[in-house]
């Protein structure tokens, strides 16, 4: 569900009253295997599941027999300075679902044990980001608390460490990821030590990270989202169409309407068996709270001129990275006449096209962290990932625990709509999850 979910009560309740140890959670075993169990249905435009009921699955089937249950939110309130507001009471807080003022029923702040996942993203178009995105990653590991619990997930939905609290285990396993890019003769070099790059299967890793990841008893589950999101080409109904952009130069033309195809071709043999419907689905059936991070050049919000300068500086970046890493003189000299050949032919319109391309993806990781009650940020510069880290340990930190007793039982699958506000004090501004999807008969 959109930051809630539907709990036991005597779970939740026991698992909220603060300062007790963390509890040993159950390692994950065969990480992905939800993912097998999805098939597409082009009918209902969906995922569908094509695995058997099971008694102790912990699907919406399980939630369904659960008739005391919680709607759950982390709120986080600020002013509008953005400072956090860390003295209410549950008495302060009026919360309605679709309209229908609910009462408090669970009130908490703080100190909550907490369940993270980092999903991380090191394929090959995160070549020129993958050792900042290392270094950031291991500020998280740094920052997350002594009743914290991390596993490392990548986008080969690989589950490379499991839940722990030992930091030196989680920085390792970060390393091997930086050595798996590397040859035997250094970066991108040849030689016995192959080069391997993670598949950027980024979602899917999302999906079985929600679908798997996380159970009734974890307090606080968090999943921190680092990658560029470009597998969301491959979704079902994928939201990026490959088209010949149009006034493309008549010697062009047949070039680029190969490349288009050439994507086309990739792009259905490559898809997966769920859409970004579902992923939004699963984000609104989950408890998690996301925070995408993206290392990439923010381009949200800003007019298609400066777009498309930051998306040629970008460009130019990652192709002097590409040029630094090669492993002969001969090799860089041939990828910078390349660049020269396509900076010389990339038009205006081609420009629009790939920005088109570049929005969608970022509006739809922003999305996520919207649906989950987090939020996104973009690392440009390695210089930046200890600000971006510290907003988000912070940010956990001042968040309140908010739940209720739903009035409308009703099992119908359907979207509630959820507001919460603080009483007296409109000027507030509220941090949380809107919605959630009620559990299906």
């Amino acid at each position: 569900m959109r930051g809630l979910a539907l709990l036991i009560v005597g779970l939740l309740c026991g698992s909220l009253c603060a300062q007790t140890p963390p509890r040993e959670k159950p390692k994950l075993k065969d990480f992905g295997s939800s993912l097998k169990k999805l098939k597409w249905d082009p009918e209902r435009k969906r995922a569908v599941s094509i695995a058997p009921p099971s008694s102790h699955n912990s699907s919406d089937d399980d939630v369904v027999r659960i008739e005391t249950s919680l709607v759950v939110c982390d709120v986080l309130v600020t002013d509008k300075q953005g400072r956090a507001q860390r003295d209410l009471k549950a008495t302060d807080f009026a919360i309605s679902e679709d309209g229908v003022p609910q009462q408090v029923g669970l009130f908490s702040l703080g100190n909550l044990s907490r369940s993270i996942v980092l999903i991380i993203d090191y394929s090959q178009s995160q070549f020129p980001y993958i050792a900042e995105s290392i270094d950031a990653a291991k500020i998280l590991v740094d920052k997350i608390g002594p009743h914290d619990q991390m596993a490392i997930v990548t986008d080969d939905v690989d589950l490379l460490v499991n839940f722990t609290s030992n930091k030196r285990d989680l920085k390792r396993a970060l390393d091997s990821l930086i050595e798996r890019t590397k040859g035997s003769k250094g970066m991108l070099g040849l030689g016995k030590k192959r080069v391997q790059f993670g598949r950027s299967a980024q979602f899917s890793a999302l999906m079985a990270t929600l679908n798997e990841a996380f159970d009734e008893e974890d307090e606080a589950p968090v999943i921190v989202f680092q990658t560029d999101g470009d597998e969301i080409e491959y979704l079902r109904d994928s939201i990026i169409v490959h088209e010949v952009p149009p006034n493309i130069p008549p010697a062009l033309v047949r070039e680029v309407q190969e490349e288009v195809e050439q994507k086309r071709r990739l792009q259905r043999a490559g898809m997966t068996e769920f859409s970004l419907d579902d992923v939004y689905r699963a984000v609104e059936k989950s408890r998690a709270t996301i925070y995408p991070i993206i290392p990439r050049i923010g381009l949200l919000g800003l007019s298609e001129d400066e777009q498309i300068r930051r998306l040629t500086a970008e460009d130019e970046r990652v192709v002097a990275t590409w040029i630094a890493a090669a492993s002969s003189e001969k090799m860089k000299n041939l990828m910078r006449a390349r660049q020269e050949e396509r900076e010389k032919n990339t038009t205006r319109e081609m420009w629009e096209a790939r920005l088109d391309q570049e929005l969608k993806i970022q509006n739809a990781l922003v999305e996520l962290a919207k649906l989950s009650g987090g939020s996104a940020e973009f690392l440009e510069t390695s210089s930046q990932a200890a600000n971006i880290y510290n907003r988000i340990v912070q940010d956990l930190s001042q968040r309140y625990i908010v739940g209720y007793y739903p009035t409308n039982k009703n099992h119908d699958g359907k979207r509630r709509r959820i507001s919460i506000t603080v009483q007296g004090h409109p000027d507030l501004q509220i941090t949380s999850r809107t919605s959630y999807l009620a559990p299906e008969q």
